[in-house]
């Protein structure tokens, strides 16, 4: 999980304003997020647009090339915090990199903005409720592994990776994908699978008499 990191001692704006507009798809327009960025003073020339989900910032070119660009004192710009993110631990992250460059963050249509200690307040305590939201998930994981033991099932995690090998000597043992599957403890699909991948020929299934 990614934590919020403790707020440096952000220099007062002095460098530029940028701006970062994005829309889920090509057909979508951006003209209302550009008409409100330029409208709080942030130059067209420096509005990074992007029309694509992005679920995770790394897919996001615009976004990233305007994380590099950025100077110290500079303040970027957005319509709303799910215009810069598609998850809180995306937001955390974002928020991480802007303010170790010595940068903003101002969202227009919400009260985040990291140059006053209130701004900063609200975002971390969005950091909070990611961190919330996690322990949360663990916890409800938890009791759901802990129902399936009390009814005589077993966990044990995620399963070891598939050994390709095991499955080319049983195959050559004449053994049917479903044999495989029950003595490896994997399904059949997971046989077939690791067969077409690793180009293992494996036999039919034999019918009972």
């Amino acid at each position: 999980m990614t934590q919020i990191k403790p707020t440096p001692d952000v220099p007062v704006p002095t460098g530029a304003v940028v701006g970062y507009a994005r829309v889920s798809s090509a057909h979508q327009k951006l003209d209302v997020q550009i008409d409100a960025l330029t409208g709080a003073g942030v130059p067209s020339k420096l509005i990074y647009k992007e029309k694509l989900s992005g679920r995770s910032m790394e897919s996001r070119p615009e976004l990233l090339r305007m994380l590099t660009d950025l100077e110290p004192g500079d303040t970027v710009y957005c319509l709303r915090l799910d215009r810069l993110a598609r998850s809180l631990s995306d937001l955390i992250k974002i928020g991480n990199l802007i303010a170790e460059k010595g940068a903003h963050l101002k969202v227009l249509q919400q009260p985040v903005d990291t140059t006053t200690a209130a701004g900063r307040l609200f975002y971390q305590m969005l950091g909070a409720f990611s961190q919330f939201e996690t322990d949360l998930r663990a916890e409800r994981q938890a009791e759901g592994i802990a129902k399936y033991r009390e009814k005589g099932g077993t966990f044990n995690g995620r399963p070891a990776s598939i050994d390709p090998a095991r499955i080319m000597t049983l195959a050559s043992e004449g053994k049917g994908p479903t044999a495989i599957a029950d003595t490896m403890g994997i399904s059949r699909q997971s046989v077939y699978r690791v067969a077409r991948d690793n180009g293992i020929k494996i036999g039919k299934e034999r019918k009972s008499a």
